[in-house]
């Protein structure tokens, strides 16, 4: 099966050259996503703090799911970016876990990075599976 290049029109304005996310056989890669907000301008100021920061990105990654007829219960694993990683660690994982039943919570890995588009304190990019 060839791949699919996903853009979702609900979700927020691209950052960078990218599609929303790629499908194959089944798999859907979603590109990681910023705590932009849909209908706004990727220049347009972010939430303040790692936890509105996590809830946005986790309700951008649904969004793109949903375009693509999935949910947030069809990831099954992601890779988290943090920008202050000693200092947001715990916030995020607090806010992170709220997305997730406590005995469906995917593979993760979890990183510390210099910097991250827009200024971001966190980015987020996923793998789900058609069911």
């Amino acid at each position: 099966m060839s791949p699919v290049f996903h853009n979702i029109d609900a979700a927020p304005e691209h950052v960078a050259p990218f599609s929303h996310a790629v499908e194959s056989d089944g798999w859907v890669i979603v590109t990681g996503k910023m705590p932009t907000k849909p209908g706004g301008s990727k220049d347009d100021p972010l939430e303040a703090g790692i936890e509105a920061q996590t809830a946005r990105v986790m309700e951008n990654l649904a969004i793109v799911l949903q375009g693509v007829g999935l949910g947030l219960e069809h990831i099954v694993q992601c890779r988290c970016f943090l920008t202050e990683f000693d200092r947001d660690y715990a916030a995020f994982n607090e806010t992170y876990k709220r997305f997730f039943p406590a005995d469906r919570l995917p593979a993760r890995t979890t990183v510390g990075v210099t910097a991250l588009a827009v200024g971001a304190l966190v980015e987020i990019d996923c793998i789900a599976r058609r069911p």
